[in-house]
């Protein structure tokens, strides 16, 4: 799989850059809870990711607070 599969102007974030998840998505199958960045990122719904050289991205959902 290429490093980005990006064709439009201007081009998304690479995968290795902080801002990655704002790529804009290639597919996306919702029902199973992932989608593919055109960099070549995917991304989960529970907000881990899986970047094209195989390292795992922890969830790194925020939780909001809830007070009494």
């Amino acid at each position: 799989m290429p490093e980005s599969l990006c064709t439009h102007r201007p081009t998304c974030p690479t995968a290795d850059s902080p801002d990655r998840e704002a790529a804009i998505p290639i597919a996306a199958h919702p029902e199973q809870g992932w989608a593919l960045l055109c960099n070549a990122v995917l991304v989960f719904e529970d907000t881990g990711e899986l970047l094209p050289d195989g390292q795992i991205i922890a969830p790194h959902r925020s939780f909001a607070t809830v007070t009494a």
